[in-house]
């Protein structure tokens, strides 16, 4: 009985499967850990292009246009907020991360309020 016993914990048949498995595994979750960053960068500059440019429509006069633009800049679902703090227009617009929930990203854009604009 030992001696079967010490042969069959001896034995490396199925190993390569495991570790072929393991390495699939591994591959798998670098590839979603890459896609997931990727969605969280392009969120981001989305974001970044959003806020600039309402910022800039803003400080021209017309903020609910600012808003709009934003919108339709910035990625699905954002939120967008246009107020102004003195001769200065602020444009912050944010989102979820898409595949993961919880995480956000957001940026803030600063504009000067032009001559003969309404704000």
């Amino acid at each position: 009985m030992r001696r079967v016993r010490r042969r069959l914990l001896a034995d490396d048949r199925g190993m390569v499967t495991v570790e072929a498995a393991i390495a699939l595994a591994s591959i798998v979750a670098m590839v979603v850990i890459g896609v997931v960053a990727v969605a969280a960068v392009a969120a981001h500059v989305r974001c970044i292009d959003a806020a600039r440019e309402a910022a800039r429509i803003a400080a021209l006069g017309d903020s609910v246009r600012a808003e709009q633009v934003a919108r339709q800049v910035g990625p699905d679902g954002a939120s967008v907020r246009i107020r102004t703090e003195g001769e200065l227009i602020v444009a912050q617009v944010r989102v979820d991360v898409p595949l993961l929930p919880g995480v956000e990203v957001g940026a803030r854009a600063v504009a000067a309020v032009e001559p003969g604009g309404d704000e």
